[in-house]
């Protein structure tokens, strides 16, 4: 992955109308010289990101450059994007500095505290809307929207998921806690219902961006990404891409202690993970009524 920073230069002018899609603002007359977007499916990155407020400072967040590469591809200046699994505040701050905005939604208050401590009070005032929530939880929907509405937007134009990888993490001690599900087919139950309700909360034809990794139990692999992957496509989105990106520089909290997990792979006849997914979806630009195992779509 280039080193430019993403969003600190424009592309030099070029005369005449700009030739864009309608979910971001790249000028695709200039599409040579947006060397800091994205269009290959393998990123390599080889650190975190912590310049503009990014910090290591909380176990299982996501590389900003991740943030960074849904913004300008899938965006544009003004949209609104929530993050219904806020965590540290990645989305938030890089919103801020994209000239984006952000709904945000995060399960334990002290979070939402520490993310708030985190946004200028300008951003927090006109830009930025912290909710403490439970995004599998129906009610969630009316305090997004109601933060939306603050916004000036009846729905929010990007989707960002990050939520935690099944049990591999233990983010609280909360039972509605995604990471404290008792089994991976209750996980992908609750990431269920907050999927849809990303659905029903994102503009028709926009896009959804899922950052998910898979895990071992039992000395068996579970691909919670694919699990993932097939239920956003049961609420409705379509999918777009598949990005794998490495994890090298992003591993506190993970017990990457590289020599013991070797040991371990070599002993059980398994690979150690190097890398995570994100997956790109849209929502269909004409929504319509979609069954699934989770009932029906309004």
């Amino acid at each position: 992955m280039t080193t430019r920073r993403a969003g600190d230069a424009s592309p030099r002018a070029v005369t005449g109308e700009p030739r864009t899609v309608p979910y971001n603002d790249l000028d695709l007359r200039r599409w040579k010289e947006y060397v800091e977007v994205e269009t290959d499916s393998l990123w390599l990155i080889p650190s975190r990101d912590r310049s503009a407020g990014h910090r290591l400072d909380y176990h299982g967040n996501f590389v900003p450059q991740v943030a960074t590469q849904a913004f300008l591809r899938f965006s544009k200046r003004g949209d609104v994007a929530l993050d219904l699994f806020l965590g540290s505040g990645t989305t938030a701050i890089e919103a801020v500095r994209l000239g984006r905005r952000c709904v945000g939604v995060e399960l334990k208050p002290d979070l939402v505290e520490h993310v708030r401590g985190k946004l200028p009070p300008a951003a927090l005032a006109s830009d930025v809307r912290l909710l403490e929530g439970d995004s599998a939880d129906p009610r969630v929907v009316g305090q997004v929207r109601a933060a939306l509405a603050d916004l000036g937007r009846p729905a929010a134009q990007l989707l960002i998921l990050h939520p935690p990888y099944d049990d591999i993490i233990r983010f609280s001690d909360r039972p509605e806690d995604l990471s404290n599900s008792t089994s991976t087919e209750e996980f992908l139950a609750r990431f269920a219902l907050a999927a849809r309700h990303g659905y029903e909360l994102l503009d028709p034809g926009r896009f959804a961006v899922l950052v998910i990794g898979d895990k071992y139990s039992r000395g068996e692999l579970v691909p919670l990404g694919f699990y993932c992957l097939g239920k956003m496509n049961e609420v409705g989105f379509r999918t777009k891409a598949l990005i794998v990106k490495n994890i090298e520089g992003n591993e506190v909290g993970k017990g990457k202690r590289n020599n013991l997990w070797r040991y371990r792979a070599l002993a059980g006849g398994f690979y150690v993970f190097k890398h995570e997914y994100v997956v790109v979806f849209q929502k269909p630009a004409a929504d319509r009524a979609i069954h699934s195992s989770l009932g029906r779509r309004d």
